[in-house]
């Protein structure tokens, strides 16, 4: 298996006000989430960190993991 085929990516919503603090979740090279298979509790803290972009969250950042 390649290199490329194992990248895992998360797209990030960083807290404004508390360094540290952060939700995150899979998604595509391109940030895009499959809601569907977040459990219940993960797609209410997706959804509620979207709306809360510029407010509590900063712009969501794509980040890629590295394999292990």
């Amino acid at each position: 298996m390649s290199a490329l085929s194992e990248t895992r990516y998360e797209v990030r919503f960083q807290s404004l006000f508390s360094e540290g603090r952060a939700l995150s979740f899979p998604c595509d090279a391109q940030g895009h989430v499959q809601i569907d298979a977040l459990s219940e509790q993960a797609r209410h803290n997706y959804l509620y960190a979207r709306v809360l972009v510029g407010r509590e969250y900063a712009t969501p950042t794509v980040l890629a993991l590295c394999a292990h």
